[in-house]
């Protein structure tokens, strides 16, 4: 699956597969249940080869009830298993005691305390079930305790257990990518505090991934993700591929999958313009980007290229008349135009310019302020299918961090504001990485886009997308596809020019639908390059990763 769930979500889909009565509670806890036996023997055979130690410990709820499965499921296979519970057996939800039953037969359950715990013999595998989706509090402190990854330090050879996660992270808020506790103790520790979490080498969740495994700190503390096939289907069924407007109801991820199937060629051909169609230049759109004076021309620049790399017919840079010759010495395919303070746009962007970029390297000014202004004023014509696209970011951003409203006053449907966390900050103080303590990256990105009443793009390594309908997609440069290189001056640069070239061609798709495309391939032209990777590099790769993507 490559939607995202909310909890509510994911338990609202349970209970309408039992109430209609194609599966019972206790169903779907077997399957889950063997689908983690499975998975954890297909990702380490060696496991598979004789009789070993497991620990398993086990919650106050069905998840925990996922684990009594999985410690009958190794039991019965030969293994040496000690299951933990948290919590009292009297009040474990009815198809959780069912387990906790079968397994209580022939062995015993200890209780959930760190003496309990590594006073036993080391194990090879350690499960923790202990709390699922759902949890929004902090870890009882004992439970803590037992899922600190530095606590395994009890047992010689610690470097050899494998962590496996039932769900998620014991502590782990699957609506939010965080960890809820105590904040005095965090700034308190510092770095170290995240060294001490309780993390994962393997977590395995059910029929789809969950916010929490993108967002955030899911990526660093699950480890590897897998997901389990628990027989869910109807309502919970995957709705709308990426290349398709989104479903408000629904989060997706900005990635080539659909229903399990590979949709890469189908995703780029319905989102980029130029494949689709014979014509001349002017078909593919003629995006104009705004530079900024003399040396300071290089982020705009980084735009250009980008624009022009993936598929714009024509780009122009638009500069001050001092930085002209500057930038004629670097650029050769892309136009450029002299704009001076008292010229009406007009005079060098008729009404065949099709997308617009303003912000890198222009400066906060208000200069940029009336250039932005005149920009958003812009309409379709007579000759034209759309109003213009326009990519805000940078310094088009900074420029309104005082008076956020008036920015927003002016945007429409067609605009797109590309901020990183800093910016993001400026203009929605109260949605900020700070504020949102209790709300989802994804909730804090919608909420904007309502307010800002256009598109906008929380750049990130889990960069989001919402629009202000309520669509929203995440980008998670995680589980495979990490790009550490990307954080180098200039790569934001890139991805504002990449949306406006993917977005000039009249046929090109919708505007969200072109940012999800654009932080797909703004990530693979970074893993392709790898290594030493500058911001000037990007651009370039763009060929190549349209060739390997079957473009």
């Amino acid at each position: 699956m490559t939607e995202l769930l909310s909890s509510d979500q994911m338990r609202a889909f349970e209970k309408a597969a039992i109430a209609q009565g194609a599966v019972t509670g206790l169903d779907l806890m077997e399957r889950a249940g063997q689908g983690v036996v499975d998975t954890i023997l297909a990702h380490w055979p060696a496991l598979s080869e004789g009789a070993q130690q497991a620990l398993v410990l086990c919650g106050p709820g069905n998840n925990g009830g996922d684990g009594f499965v999985i410690a009958c499921l190794l039991r019965d296979a030969g293994w040496a298993v000690r299951v933990h519970l948290w919590g009292d057996p009297a009040d474990l939800p009815p198809d959780a005691k069912v387990n906790f039953d079968r397994w209580s037969e022939a062995d015993k359950v200890l209780p959930l305390d760190p003496e309990s715990v590594f006073t036993g013999p080391r194990p090879a595998l350690f499960i923790d079930a202990v709390f699922g989706i759902g949890l929004s509090r902090p870890l009882p402190d004992a439970v803590a305790q037992v899922l600190n990854v530095a606590g395994m330090k009890a047992w010689k050879s610690s470097h050899e257990i494998k962590r496996v996660a039932v769900d998620c992270p014991s502590g782990l808020d699957l609506d939010t990518g965080l960890i809820p506790t105590d904040m005095g103790a965090v700034e308190k520790a510092g770095s170290a505090w995240l060294a001490t979490l309780n993390t994962a080498h393997l977590t395995v969740t059910f029929h789809a991934p969950k916010l929490g495994h993108y967002l955030a700190l899911g990526p660093t503390l699950c480890g590897e993700l897998r997901v389990v096939d628990i027989g869910l289907h109807g309502a919970a069924r995957e709705k709308h591929m990426v290349g398709h407007d989104p479903d408000p109801q629904r989060v997706r991820l900005a990635e080539p999958k659909f229903c399990g199937r590979d949709v890469t060629r189908l995703w780029l051909r319905s989102a980029v313009g130029k494949p689709n169609l014979t014509g001349h230049k002017f078909n593919f759109g003629h995006v104009a980007v705004f530079a900024g004076g003399v040396g300071r021309g290089g982020a705009g620049r980084l735009a250009a290229r980008a624009a022009l790399r993936s598929g714009a017919g024509l780009v122009t840079v638009i500069c001050p008349p001092a930085a002209l010759i500057e930038n004629a010495c670097q650029l050769n395919a892309i136009m450029l135009r002299a704009l001076k303070p008292d010229q009406p746009l007009s005079d060098v962007a008729d009404h065949r310019v099709s997308a617009f970029c303003l912000g890198p390297g222009m400066g906060v000014s208000d200069r940029t302020r009336a250039l932005v202004g005149e920009v958003l004023a812009r309409r379709a014509g007579d000759h034209d299918l759309d109003d213009p696209v326009v990519v805000l970011d940078a310094d088009a951003l900074g420029s309104f961090a005082h008076d956020p409203q008036r920015l927003f006053d002016r945007t429409h449907p067609r605009v797109i504001l590309t901020p990183h966390e800093g910016e993001f900050e400026r203009l929605f103080p109260d949605l900020s990485g700070a504020a949102r303590t209790k709300m989802s990256k994804v909730d804090a990105v919608r909420r904007a886009a309502a307010r800002a009443g256009c598109i906008v793009l929380l750049k990130g390594g889990d960069t989001v997308i919402a629009d202000p309908q309520g669509g929203a997609a995440v980008h998670a440069a995680s589980y495979g596809r990490e790009a550490p290189w990307l954080a180098t001056a200039g790569a934001g640069d890139v991805l504002a020019g990449l949306i406006a070239g993917l977005a000039a061609p009249f046929n090109s798709a919708s505007l969200f639908c072109v940012a999800e495309l654009a932080a797909y391939l703004h990530v693979e032209a970074a893993r392709r390059f790898g290594p030493g990777l500058i911001a000037e590099d990007l651009p370039e790769e763009l060929p190549k990763v349209f060739r390997d993507l079957g473009l």
